[in-house]
């Protein structure tokens, strides 16, 4: 059954409905918008503390919002205005990431220019995201296709070049013959272009590079400086790929026994070389490309690697291939011949392009030596003293045990040998220590026409020269045929070719590729803070202020290289003298993925897209917000309830009911100065209790708890009969659910003022620049707590203590042990000792 079928059946049946979120929504869209609330803050620099937050630069599709952009946007709103009401000074802005394929793919489908239909995708971006109440600064819009803002993403470009940090040169590119432009890593997909579906295929091409190399342990130790999830930290620390080890030299023979020259292997594991018994090389090393010459085998099997990426040649369990060579390495320490093999799981890019196979102890290795019937020898004794034969993958020893088989190194364990063999290698002259990385200079260069054009002009020798920079910014040409062509489209245009031979001379010719659009979305949170300034590249009293970015949330795809490249491009532009900081985001966490009703991700051929829009006309922007928050842990991956949304509507309902009904009460003012009855007192303690949990909660993006407790205090006030609270206790409630229900809480607080008799401060009105509460520290005391009893660190029981409670680790263990669960399994005869971690564990030790 289609979702929206499912939710029609549910919206006919009736909904109590005294607030009406469509109306009262708009009214105060509206009013906010007239007084520019959250707009221009970074006019007047703030004595407050400042917090600068950031979602992911937004691709504005043709399609609009989806409820994965709602999920994550309405997270950074909550915090910026919980935030604002703690009295903090709040950045929160919005921009565009404009350029790139997918605009250039459908103006070549539809004929109309990618100018048009990006800024017919924003404006529909624009209404949406302000219909969810998103509390952006719209005052420092920035979109990359503008040319006030790729100017400086040109002028950034030249910044590089001075430093000889922007260079051209040769390498092997992703290359899409459909597409007809270079493609990254991660937009090659089992080989095939992400966007078409053609096949890929490597070749070698004339690009531009930034030297990102150049700051490679910088970008490993900078990592100490931030507060990332582990894994996104370790993910960097994988792509740079920092490697320590030893390269070994062995001598080669060809079939006749003569010699054949020598050849390099690079190793982290010296320490099992009695252990080698073949040698693999990349399909692009020297030898390899020297013996294809000669080989038609070896010829076919170089061409067929031209068609698979570096990231699908490293595929962890994906079958290994190869052709023998017939050539043999000697390996100096036992005299063994070791077979030469061509197997694109090695990468010319990485050590040597060369690696010797120890198949006992390298999982690649093993897989590759049981495709190829090659000898795989132990030479490492299992922690748990195997030294049988080995014969299956689970058995392959790599990080742990003891050497055996190995001459000199029997009997040591892996670090001291790795050690001793390198000293021992270097001694002989066979092998030199070296660091060596993963890491390669970023390619810039694409062929396509969506994108800022590289400010490079040709003289008439050939030879690259920088645009002036009175020339920026160096304008992107509508005189162009999109169609792909195999050469840049900008070569279509007649205007910049005019151009650049009237501002450079006759003869001359401009750079026809444009830049990566990774390279206008790895500055972007610099810019804000001088969006319409064109006179420079960030105001420098702005950027001291309000940088580096607090915090930062982008999807779990971005983790890799946006990160690298923006983290380079504040390191460069720190030692330029226009930083003062080397990190741009302190803090940083990832959304999940909202997932369809049936458990899928959503896609239009499966049929389970939501749309944002639909649920907001017919419950309500804050309800669609507070459900997304609901939902479970914003890292989570979670399948959207159609069912569930109407719940959390019915909940709205039932607070503004609650709330309202106080509103009109004569007793909320009366009561003011009175002695609270026992079911005030109740409803109040659980009041501050949950105040304090949501301003626990929220920093720390634990919007499904801190709802959670909100349901709770509204079912705790009807079953105390909706009892009348005290007016000041009102607004208590009603700034508390501020952040996450904006309008609904607007709506509620400006008929608080009117009862209350209470006119805001001039331009302060609004429940968005009230203050947070503060919970009361007598009402949120809890009375009692629940301590954990554990047996051998596994909870078996319980024991409900005072929250003020003194007692004794002897008076609790004598209670535990009277307890039936614990009788069960432990006595005093039988307890060794006891761990006690005061009101929070009781632990007894058998």
């Amino acid at each position: 059954m289609e979702i929206y079928a499912i939710l029609e059946s549910i919206v006919k049946k009736p909904i109590p409905q005294s607030y009406n979120p469509s109306e009262s929504e708009k009214h105060w869209l509206s009013e906010w918008e007239k007084i520019g609330l959250f707009q221009s803050t970074t006019k007047e620099l703030s004595e407050k503390e400042k917090f600068y937050l950031l979602f992911a630069f937004a691709y504005p599709s043709g399609s609009g919002l989806h409820v994965g952009h709602v999920e994550s946007m309405t997270a950074l709103d909550i915090l910026a205005r919980f935030n604002r009401m703690q009295g903090k000074h709040v950045f929160f802005p919005v921009g565009w990431d404009a350029f790139g394929l997918p605009a250039e793919n459908y103006a070549i489908k539809t004929g109309v220019a990618p100018a048009i239909t990006t800024k017919q995708a924003i404006d529909t971006f624009h209404e949406q995201i302000k219909r969810l109440a998103i509390s952006y600064d719209w005052s420092s819009e920035i979109a990359t296709c503008h040319p006030g803002y790729y100017k400086w993403t040109q002028w950034l470009f030249l910044q590089l070049h001075k430093q000889s940090l922007a260079y051209q040169g040769t390498g092997t590119v992703n290359w899409c013959p459909s597409c007809q432009t270079v493609l990254a890593n991660e937009q090659v997909v089992d080989g095939l272009c992400e966007r078409c579906g053609a096949a890929v295929v490597q070749k070698q091409m004339k690009q531009w590079y930034f030297k990102i190399t150049e700051y490679q342990d910088e970008l490993i130790s900078g990592l100490e400086e931030v507060d990332w999830p582990h894994a996104t930290k370790q993910q960097q620390l994988n792509w740079i790929g920092k490697k320590t080890g030893i390269t070994i030299t062995y001598q080669v023979q060809n079939q006749s026994g003569e010699n054949a020259g020598e050849i390099s292997c690079f190793t982290t594991r010296p320490d099992t070389n009695f252990g080698a018994t073949f040698v693999v090389i990349a399909p692009e090393h020297a030898l390899a490309q020297a013996l294809a010459k000669t080989s038609p085998e070896i010829a076919e099997y170089v061409e067929k690697t031209l068609h698979k990426t570096e990231l699908e040649r490293q595929q962890e369990g994906r079958v290994k291939t190869g052709v023998d060579t017939g050539l043999m390495a000697v390996n100096q320490l036992t005299g063994r011949k070791l077979p030469i093999w061509v197997s694109d799981f090695v990468l010319a890019g990485f050590g040597t392009g060369a690696v010797v196979g120890v198949p006992g102890h390298d999982k690649r290795d093993f897989e590759f030596a049981r495709t190829f019937s090659l000898p795989i020898l132990r030479v490492v004794k299992a922690a748990d003293g195997d030294i049988s034969e080995i014969t299956k993958l689970e058995q392959v020893q790599e990080s742990e045990g003891v050497m055996v088989n190995s001459g000199f190194l029997d009997g040591m364990a892996i670090s001291e040998a790795i050690e001793a063999m390198t000293a021992h290698l270097e001694k002989q002259g066979w092998g030199k220590r070296v660091t060596t990385y993963k890491l390669r200079d970023w390619l810039i260069s694409r062929q396509r026409y969506w994108g800022a054009p590289i400010p490079i002009v040709y003289d008439p020798e050939g030879q690259p020269h920088p645009v002036k920079e009175e020339h920026l910014p160096w304008l992107l040409p509508t005189d162009v045929d999109f169609k792909p062509t195999g050469e840049s489209p900008l070569q279509s245009s007649k205007e910049f070719i005019e151009r650049t031979e009237r501002l450079y001379g006759k003869g001359w010719r401009p750079e026809f590729d444009t830049m990566d659009t990774f390279v206008d979305s790895s500055w972007y949170y610099l810019r804000y803070v001088s969006a319409r300034d064109e006179r420079v590249f960030a105001d420098t009293k702005q950027l001291q202020h309000w940088l580096p970015v607090d915090f930062y949330m982008i999807g779990p795809e971005h983790i890799v290289l946006h990160l690298l490249y923006s983290r380079f491009f504040t390191k460069f532009l720190r030692d330029q003298g226009y930083l003062d900081f080397a990190e741009p985001f302190m803090k940083m966490r990832h959304q999940g993925m909202i997932l369809g009703p049936d458990n899928k991700k959503m896609s239009k051929s499966k049929g389970n897209v939501i749309n944002p829009d639909e649920i907001i006309e017919k419950f309500g922007a804050d309800t669609l917000r507070t459900y997304e928050m609901f939902m479970g842990p914003i890292e989570a991956d979670k399948p959207w309830d159609v069912r569930a949304v109407v719940g959390v509507f019915r909940f709205w309902q039932r607070f503004y009911n609650l709330v309202f009904a106080n509103l009109e009460s004569k007793e909320s003012l009366a009561i003011e100065a009175s002695e609270p009855t026992e079911s005030q007192l109740q409803v109040l303690r659980k009041l501050h209790k949950v105040v304090q949990k949501i301003t626990q909660d929220f920093p720390e993006l634990k919007f499904n708890t801190g709802i959670a407790s909100l349901m709770e205090l509204v079912n705790t006030w009807e079953e105390h009969d909706a009892v009348v609270l005290p007016l000041e206790q009102v607004g208590v409630v009603i700034r508390l659910v501020a952040p996450l229900a904006p309008f609904l809480a607007e709506e509620l607080y400006q008929h608080y003022l009117k009862v209350a008799g209470t006119q805001a401060a001039p331009g302060f009105w609004s429940v968005h620049q009230a203050e947070w509460p503060m919970a009361d520290p007598l009402l949120a005391k809890e009375d009692f707590i629940v301590l954990p009893v554990q047996i051998n660190g596994k909870l078996r029981a319980t024991i409900n203590l005072a929250a003020d409670n003194t007692l004794t680790e002897a008076t609790l263990v004598k209670q535990a042990l009277q307890l039936p669960d614990v009788q069960k399994w432990v006595s005093e005869q039988t307890l060794k000792r006891t761990i006690y971690v005061r009101n929070k564990v009781l632990n007894l030790v058998m």
